[in-house]
């Protein structure tokens, strides 16, 4: 019998992935228990279903954090190397307004700080991101990943990636055209839905689907695809390797990506 994990998760809505997770757990069929629910709004649904599971939970105000007028109440952590961090994200615009792209991200830093303190009091070994709305910074992913070729942050994503990065996924891919469409759950990186694939489903697009009906194909498809998934990284079956690609011309490319491992026997 493998060993079980420990899952902190993190929420910003109505939590339904989380409850497609809690009820895996308790049926087995993740090997796993979850540890905290943490969220960054007071009232998200998915801190109720949280609590109905006996799950403890926390909240970090963000929204507080992030719009207070006084910039002394903006306390990045001592830890922050600043420089290291510019050098490494690749979310935030500093071309067109460096001051104030500086300054939202060093208030970003003091929400996942009190985050992170939040955390400590709950030890995991998977942190999965469901329907949490908040692009995490370089400062908070290194404190999570400590071995960068070991990565423990997952998330799902309403869209086939590499396609359709971004809040609105279903939604781009409906507007878009598609013929198909899909969810995907990655590990996170620095980048935009960028980290590398674990798993996707996909469906098909009939030519009077509405966009509502989009969205409650991709949903079924998350509830089964993201238990799935953490199950693999429960049962040590999944590892990040890099691959270089031959583009031709000298041009090459490397590229992280998830390897699965055949189930034993």
């Amino acid at each position: 019998m493998t060993e079980q994990i420990r899952i902190g998760a993190l929420v910003s809505g109505s939590g339904t992935n989380l409850q497609a997770i809690i009820e895996a757990c308790n049926k087995g069929a993740i090997d796993g228990r979850i540890v905290f629910v943490g969220s960054d709004k007071r009232d998200a649904r998915g801190l109720d279903r949280a609590l109905k599971a006996a799950i403890p939970t926390f909240v970090v105000d963000y929204r507080a954090l992030e719009s207070d007028p006084e910039p002394g109440n903006v306390n990045p952590p001592d830890d922050l190397d600043i420089d290291d961090l510019l050098v490494k994200q690749r979310l935030f615009n500093f071309r067109d307004n460096p001051d104030g792209a500086r300054s939202f991200l060093l208030r970003r830093i003091t929400a996942e700080a009190r985050l992170l303190e939040a955390m400590d009091d709950y030890p995991f070994d998977l942190l999965i991101l469901a329907g949490f709305m908040r692009v995490l910074t370089p400062y908070f992913i290194d404190r999570v990943n400590i071995d960068r070729d070991r990565p423990r942050i997952m998330n799902i994503h309403p869209a086939l990636l590499p396609a359709f990065a971004g809040v609105d996924g279903y939604g781009d891919t409906f507007r878009y055209g598609c013929k198909v469409g899909g969810c995907t759950v990655h590990f996170i990186d620095y980048g935009e839905d960028t980290g590398p694939i674990i798993g996707q489903r996909a469906f098909q697009i009939q030519p009077d689907d509405t966009l509502d009906l989009i969205r409650q194909k991709g949903l079924k498809l998350e509830w089964e695809l993201y238990p799935a998934c953490i199950q693999l990284f429960a049962q040590r079956r999944m590892r990040v390797v890099r691959r270089e690609y031959q583009l031709g011309k000298g041009k090459t490319v490397t590229r992280r990506i998830v390897e699965i491992k055949k189930e034993d026997g």
